[in-house]
Order: structure tokens, then sequence, then C-alpha cells
């Protein structure tokens, strides 16, 4: 729905954070630098020169190291050390290109995050990575929503999903418009 509103309103751009408090509101900045520099997706990431991971949990690392950025960087034909880092941002003419179409029924849960670190590079456009910070906290449990076997199972799937074009449109697919957008009371 917040690319749906921004998109209507006429938004250049769209910066996507994760809101348990990982990520740094700070390199905000970085995003929009990037996005008026005629970047069409700009992956947040910790692993490059600048960026910081700091308690990031052994198997998250392993986990993004050795399986999902490889994935995904097989299938977006470019390498990206940060793939699973929701801390990224989008340039409405990626977003509004009918060769992306964001806005249809297939993404229900993780889809639409995969779907989109590949597309634009598929397709020629501008991407790139800066570097963030990502904190996870010393003690507790840790903040997130992928459980490590159901959820994790579900995450590979929709890789390899997207790996073969499952999310790729077809001439039969449709943007969801206005009208079939769900009605919420604020």
């Amino acid at each position: 729905m917040g690319i749906w509103w921004s998109l209507q309103r006429g938004y250049r751009g769209i910066i996507t954070i994760d809101g348990n408090n990982k990520d740094s509101i700070e390199d905000v900045p970085l995003f929009i630098e990037k996005l008026e520099e005629g970047y069409d997706f700009i992956q947040g990431s910790r692993f490059i020169k600048g960026g910081k991971a700091v308690n990031t949990p052994l198997i998250r690392m392993i986990s993004i190291r050795l399986i999902h950025a490889p994935i995904i960087s097989l299938t977006a034909h470019r390498n990206f050390t940060d793939t699973t880092n929701a801390y990224r941002a989008y340039s409405a003419r990626y977003l509004n290109d009918k060769r992306v179409q964001p806005l249809r029924d297939i993404f229900m849960t993780y889809e639409l995050l995969a779907y989109l670190s590949v597309r634009a590079t598929q397709l020629g456009m501008k991407a790139c990575e800066i570097p963030v910070s990502r904190v996870y906290p010393k003690t507790g449990k840790t903040p997130t929503k992928i459980s490590f076997f159901k959820g994790n199972s579900q995450l590979i799937t929709i890789l390899f999903k997207n790996m073969f074009g499952a999310y790729t449109p077809r001439k039969t697919d449709t943007m969801l418009e206005a009208a079939d957008m769900p009605k919420r009371d604020i």
C-alpha cells in the first residue's frame, strides 16, 4: 500500500526501512543522493566498505553470505552483498515500469522484496549498493519475522521461484488499481 500511495502522489522515489530499530536512519541522505543521481534500485549493505554489521547472529551471517546473496546475485546478473536487508530505495521510474508491475496480488509475503532485488538489473536499470549500519541487540531475542525452519524454507522456495521467473509479469498480468486496493480507516 505504501508503494501505491507514494506513486499516486507523484513521489520520485521510495525508501524502505525495517521498523525494528536495527537500521541507521542517519543513512537516509545517501539513498536520496543516489536516487537524485539517477539510480533506480539502491541496496543498503552492511558488508561493503563503510557499512557496519554489529552483533549479526552467526546463522544469519552464514545464510546471507552463502545462500541468499549468491542466489539473488545470480538472478540479478549483478553482485549484491546484503540482499536480506530491506533498507533500500526504488525510483518511481523503476516501480512504474510496465515490465515490473510491483502491485500484483502474487506478492503476499517476501516475494516482492526478492523480486525487486533483481528486476531492475535484469531490465538494464541503474543499481548500486551503499554502506549502511545494521545493529542487532547484544542480548535477547533476535528481531526478525522469519522463523528458523518454516520461514527459511519458504524463503528458499521464493528465491528459487524468483530465479526461474515466477514473478516476472506475463501479458495477462495487470497491476492493482486504486479501486482494487483495500480500504482502510486511519
